[in-house]
């Protein structure tokens, strides 16, 4: 039996007004000198970010401001890298959240992610998505050591951003059932909390999947639990499965890839039909949260989906899903002939 240790985040706060504690938060927990990695935030989300840092005496240094995700970047601001700094604090979107993880995976420092929308669990993943040469990359990482949500900064961000956080998690769904396939397939194991874990993350939020400050609070819950299953499992298996293949190939291929949660929801919509189970669960909530909408104002490609999905089994090797059973191609062009729900969604 497998017991080695895991690390967790020890300070977690979810709740409106968070982020004019961050100082506060940083200093409790012994944080004088930190590096703050942001993203290109409204002025008034940096200023109270920047005012509660003052307040409590935390040096900061320039902020780094980044528009661009690369490995190279990353590795250009290491070397740079004050010595007097004891922590990396990744404030916005998933750009500056992966670069401020990885530089602190390379710095060895704790590393405290400060999101500002909740679009995917990238912010409290194990992983570090970064572009290498160009292309998109999976590096590995460790967890933040601290998780700051305010909720009415994410509430004020664009609805769009909430709703590809909300498919990127009910997408755990299909994930887990892909790694109970690959169990009795190729008997790959399970790790069942795990597994518990992340499907008692999508049922918890399904209470009360509502744009609003509970609402809110819960996705951004459920979305760091997962990043702690995969922790625990040392893989993605319980938060990525043949939707997230799918994903994959549109990232690609398309011309125009869509919000990664956008295009998760959408393939686990598919894939739950593929695997006959959870369809008219996660129908119920996209009709009430908006997420059919939401695509409908900007459709998906029909040909490019068709392609995608063909390409998805061989996207990743040794990963066995439902996609791995047989051709679900013929499939998803009768669902998308015939399903009332997508009608809008595909041109």
């Amino acid at each position: 039996m497998n017991n080695s240790q895991i690390r967790v985040p020890s300070l977690v706060r979810i709740k409106p007004g968070a982020l004019p504690r961050l100082g506060i938060y940083l200093s409790r927990s012994g944080f004088t000198d930190v590096l703050v990695v942001s993203g290109q935030l409204p002025e008034a989300v940096t200023q109270m970010a920047r005012q509660g840092l003052e307040n409590n005496h935390i040096h900061t240094g320039p902020w780094v401001e980044v528009d661009d995700n690369s490995f190279e970047n990353v590795v250009e601001l290491f070397a740079l890298l004050p010595k007097k700094t004891m922590a990396i604090v990744g404030l916005g979107g998933g750009k500056a959240l992966d670069m401020a993880k990885y530089l602190a995976f390379l710095a060895r420092l704790p590393y405290l992610a400060v999101p500002t929308s909740l679009s995917n669990d990238g912010f409290c993943s194990p992983q570090s998505s970064l572009t290498m040469h160009g292309k998109r990359r999976s590096l590995a990482a460790t967890l933040p050591q601290g998780v700051i949500i305010d909720v009415d900064v994410c509430l004020s961000a664009p609805r769009a951003l909430w709703l590809s956080g909300v498919g990127d998690l009910v997408a755990k769904l299909t994930a887990v059932h892909d790694w109970k396939l690959a169990f009795h397939n190729t008997r790959e194991p399970v790790n069942d909390l795990a597994a518990l874990l992340s499907d008692a993350t999508v049922h918890q939020f399904l209470a009360n999947p509502t744009h609003d400050a509970a609402g809110m609070a819960q996705l951004g819950t459920a979305l760091m639990l997962n990043g702690i299953a995969m922790e625990i499992c040392g893989s993605s298996r319980p938060t990525s499965g043949s939707e997230h293949l799918i994903s994959h190939a549109l990232d690609a291929t398309s011309a125009h890839p869509h919000l990664h949660g956008l295009q998760v929801g959408m393939a686990a919509y598919f894939v739950s039909q593929f695997q006959e189970r959870n369809t008219e669960l996660l129908a119920h909530v996209f009709t009430k949260t908006g997420f059919w909408d939401a695509v409908r104002a900007a459709p998906f490609s029909r040909q490019e989906w068709t392609h995608a999905i063909g390409l998805a089994p061989d996207m990743k090797e040794n990963f066995f899903t439902v996609l791995s059973l047989r051709d679900c191609l013929p499939e998803a062009r009768r669902i998308l002939d015939n399903d009332p729900l997508l009608r809008g969604c595909f041109v």
